[in-house]
């Protein structure tokens, strides 16, 4: 897969398309992707998705606490496993949007010769959201493309979305999630020191540092696979974890922002430094108070347990 960090950048010819942010490329985007990937295979076409950095919620809306489920690295990753040849990363602006429909789509028809536009039912571009499907189609006519339009995928909870996943991740509900995404929601983070209190109950964690700007689960208890690089031959190693996402309120209630702390079972190799990819499986129990350090042994243990069990069953 080839990326650009601008249409400025390319020049290409007979182009299959789409343009979106795709955060978290989860099932109703991968409803687009199939397509378009298999339709520009078998014509000897480029496929090719444009999406935008930083999110419009945060270039337009000054939303400067925007949570995104992917990070730009982790969407071009996604992107690509599902056999996309060229994205392109465009920044995205007031200047960018104030372009309107007609001249966006003239400037992508110079530089991605575009043949085909796939977009999903809730496509709006250009200044004022006018280019919609039926405006789309009219400016194809006139430059020699032709779109297609996606219809949403939905269930009983309604249309699968990037905010539907964002709300069940901050409610803890981390495996309804999974289904929408299509695949477990992660975290990755280099591990840090904490106050080694693990340690010291002899339940050692990696205090995972948070990623700046991804969606963090609600505080809890959660059933975890542990990704990271196995010791001397580089491959990477799964490991189960019981996870605490919190203020670690037996100990520093008045923490200013929800630690990741991970438990990996069975596992006793120091992990500073390094990174470690985390997988929530599913939610155990919210995060509480013990009266005693003896009573949340007792319940890290049962934590512990349960998340052999879960995992065991995934």
């Amino acid at each position: 897969m080839i990326h650009f960090h601008s249409l400025d950048d390319l020049t290409l010819q007979d182009a299959w398309l789409t343009i979106g942010i795709f955060d978290g490329v989860h099932r109703g985007h991968q409803e687009i992707l199939r397509p378009l990937v298999a339709g520009a295979y078998a014509a000897g076409q480029p496929s090719v998705v444009l999406t935008f950095t930083p999110h419009p919620a945060v270039a337009l809306g000054g939303m400067t606490d925007f949570k995104c489920l992917t990070s730009p690295t982790e969407r071009l990753t996604l992107l690509e496993s599902f056999g996309v040849d060229v994205v392109i990363t465009q920044t995205f602006n007031r200047e960018f949007a104030n372009q309107t429909a007609e001249e966006f789509m003239h400037r992508l028809e110079q530089v991605v010769g575009l043949r085909r536009l796939f977009i999903g039912y809730d496509t709006a571009l250009g200044r004022g959201r006018e280019g919609n499907a039926a405006r789309l189609t009219e400016i194809g006519k006139e430059l020699g493309y032709t779109v297609w339009s996606i219809p949403p995928l939905s269930d009983e909870r309604g249309i699968l979305s990037s905010s539907r996943i964002r709300q069940s991740i901050f409610a803890g509900q981390v495996s309804l999630a999974a289904g929408d995404l299509g695949r477990y929601y992660d975290l990755s983070g280099t591990v840090i020191h904490g106050d080694g209190r693990g340690h010291k109950i002899n339940i050692p964690t990696a205090n995972i540092q948070a990623p700046s700007g991804k969606a963090i689960p609600a505080n809890g208890i959660y059933a975890c696979w542990a990704w990271l690089e196995r010791s001397g031959d580089g491959e990477m190693e799964k490991v189960p974890a019981a996870t605490n996402v919190g203020v670690r309120p037996t100990f520093s209630p008045d923490l200013p922002a929800p630690a990741i702390e991970a438990h990996l079972l069975d596992f006793n190799r120091d992990l500073y430094g390094h990174q470690v990819r985390l997988e929530f499986v599913e939610y155990i129990r919210p995060e509480v108070k013990f009266d005693s350090v003896d009573a949340l042994v007792k319940q890290i243990q049962a934590d512990i347990e349960l998340t052999r069990k879960i995992l065991k069953q995934g």
